[in-house]
């Protein structure tokens, strides 16, 4: 896969660089004479897109027009100041500071805090940015090239300006030295042209996807005159890099925790877009081990927020007096923001999941029901789909427009693609499964496996079994239930346990039968699901095509829903490949919370309108130093401004 080509002007270049004719003798007015080419120009220029504030996928009108004054979901009044000490998302100690490669661990705070995008996400409306760095974005013809015109007040924490310059050579970095998603992501993009101190032109290979203008003004800004010297390829290890945020690093805890401090001085601080953000004048990160760790020093006051990935953990893992009188705070956030596509994934290159019945049958004998309300306090939501929560998902049987993508693939994807919709296997909750231990032994037996002693053996005498690679504490308890299922009817399941270091470095090698992994899920996916399943990643070390998927009606429904040229066809082929990737079995689907679940310190105040796709918490602010019952917190807002 090719890096950006090319920087020098194109057959693309802007008109801007158009020369006009040498006028010839004439006793015609010279005024008249200039007349045609200056309708040309103007023409060409109206060819154009005009420049505007905000970007959209499919060209619908933003939710907020070119004069607003800040987003809904923030409280623009809100008093700057105070503290906010989170744990971060990664498990284990971070080995560098940069999250843009593939290597160890990095600190993901730092894109959005220390580097700031070309253009901010909203989070109340589908993928849409609007402009930061960038002033003004403006989209070529069909959708040819994309121009930035950086705003000329932009500056880096040093006091230097942001220039064009610096975005080509960001996204060279990050193409050349980067994470292979980025390789992935803008493959498309044919080259970038700075066409001036504050003006660069990415243009684009014919057939790209249409989340690819606003994937590239989503991308963070790296100082040229900083980076040129310092070592991006293995992360910069702990130095603090100049950026372009509204944080700047106060202090490094080698692997343990990173401080950011507020730029007071940040260019950018009283835009429409940073408006009611980035109300703390500090914010720590702390990173630990184990969540179960975690858990027990935010108890215990150590940090002020934490997100909750265990069910069992936020129901019951935060009860006591401060949870009852309102210090300690629990809440799913985001109630709308599509959750993670969690399951159990097989490695489809281990020869005993070739066959898709096993993989089938396996999945019958997971009995999440049962999981659900022992364990999880039937909190959960079943996941049925990659593209669950959202209108992506396959929840009907496929219509007239669809069956057209889908045909061509009648014989290379299962039959049910056309005439079933999917439904996860359904137990009573009970634990006892046998009528579907029943079906899967059915299914075995139709795919060559058979009963000697106590196990199932194939052809050749080998056993059916297959090793989870486990690199979460408590996931056990997920575990064990299936493997006792499993165990049943022949079935042998091995757990090992990993520290994070192995986990990830067995990853990178596809050493392992199975793993339980995620998938991001956007209301716009676009080039990153070349990285999650097309074939060309399948062995990449740097993918997270993590089932070793190598299927051909796969890659082009992809390639399909990437090059979408409308919302109704983009959502045509996301719920044909959903069908695809359902009835092939290729991974257990596991569930999702109804929103983020999070427990934090009561101590802080949150604007009243909630962002719908997004936790929110760069719109918070401190209100107390320390944390306040529920009765305490209605007094002192109430007295609030």
């Amino acid at each position: 896969m090719k890096g950006p080509v090319g920087t020098g002007l194109t057959a693309k270049a802007s008109v801007r660089a158009t020369l006009l004719p040498e006028p010839t003798p004439s006793r015609v007015n010279p005024l008249l004479q200039w007349l045609p080419c200056l309708v040309l120009l103007c023409l060409a220029f109206n060819a154009h897109a005009t420049p505007t504030h905000a970007l959209t996928v499919y060209g619908e009108a933003p939710r907020y027009d070119a004069g607003f004054q800040h987003f809904d979901y923030v409280n623009p009044g809100a008093p700057k100041g105070g503290i906010l000490r989170r744990s971060a998302i990664e498990i284990g100690q971070f080995d560098h500071i940069l999250p843009y490669i593939d290597k160890g661990i990095g600190v993901s705070e730092v894109d959005g805090l220390l580097y700031a995008p070309l253009a901010m996400r909203s989070f109340d409306e589908p993928y849409t940015v609007y402009g930061l760095i960038a002033r003004r974005m403006e989209r070529g013809p069909d959708d040819a090239w994309l121009r930035f015109e950086i705003d000329p007040r932009a500056t880096f924490a040093d006091g230097q300006p942001v220039r064009a310059a610096d975005v080509r050579f960001t996204f060279e970095l990050l193409m050349n030295k980067g994470s292979l998603k980025y390789r992935t992501q803008f493959a498309d993009v044919a080259g970038v042209t700075v066409e001036g101190p504050q003006h660069v032109r990415f243009d684009f290979k014919p057939g790209h996807g249409r989340t690819l203008a606003l994937d590239l003004a989503s991308l963070p800004v790296l100082p040229e005159h900083d980076w040129q010297q310092r070592d991006f390829a293995n992360g910069a290890g702990f130095d603090k890099p100049v950026g372009s945020g509204p944080y700047r690093i106060a202090r490094i805890d080698n692997g343990r925790s990173i401080t950011f401090e507020r730029d007071p001085n940040w260019w950018a601080r009283d835009l429409p877009v940073s408006r009611g953000r980035y109300n703390f004048d500090q914010l720590r990160i702390e990173y630990f081990g184990d969540t179960e760790v975690a858990r027990q020093v935010l108890k215990g006051g150590g940090y002020d927020y934490n997100r909750e990935f265990s069910a069992t953990a936020y129901t019951l893992g935060y009860a006591g007096a401060q949870l009852d009188d309102g210090r300690l705070q629990r809440a799913h956030l985001g109630p709308a923001k599509p959750q993670v596509a969690q399951g159990f994934v097989f490695n489809l290159d281990q020869p005993q999941f070739k066959d898709r019945r096993v993989r089938q049958a396996l999945g019958m004998l997971w009995d999440f029901e049962w999981s659900n309300r022992q364990m999880m306090r039937s909190m959960y939501i079943r996941q049925q789909s990659v593209f669950s929560n959202t209108p992506l998902a396959a929840r009907q049987l496929p219509d007239a427009d669809e069956l057209k993508l889908l045909e061509p693939l009648r014989g290379q994807v299962p039959d049910e693609v056309f005439s079933s919709v999917f439904s996860a296997p359904v137990t009573d909750g009970s634990g006892i499964i046998r009528q579907q231990q029943l079906q899967a032994l059915a299914l075995l037996e139709q795919a060559g496996w058979r009963a000697q002693g106590d196990s199932l053996v194939d052809s050749q005498g080998t056993p059916l079994a297959f090793t989870f690679l486990n690199g979460q504490a408590g996931m056990e308890r997920l575990l064990l239930p299936w493997k006792r299922n499993l165990a049943q009817i022949g079935i042998t399941l091995n757990i090992r346990n990993v520290d994070s270091a192995q986990y990830v470095n067995r990853l990178m090698a596809r050493d392992y039968d199975m793993i339980v992994t995620g998938y991001p899920v956007t209301l716009s996916p676009g080039a990153e699901l070349y990285n999650y399943f097309g074939s060309a990643a399948a062995h990449d070390p740097g993918s997270n095509n993590l089932m070793v998927l190598q299927d051909p009606a796969v890659d082009k429904l992809v390639d399909g829903l990437v090059r979408a040229v409308s919302q109704a066809d983009m959502l045509r082929h996301a719920r044909a490949l959903d069908r695809v990737l359902q009835w092939n079995y290729y991974w257990i689907p596991n569930y999702y919370p109804p929103g983020s679940s999070t427990v934090w310190w009561n101590r802080f105040g949150r604007p009243k309108v909630q962002a719908a796709y997004d936790e929110g918490l760069d719109t918070w602010w401190e209100v107390s130093p320390s944390a306040l019952s529920d009765a305490q917190m209605a007094e002192r807002l109430k007295a609030s401004p």
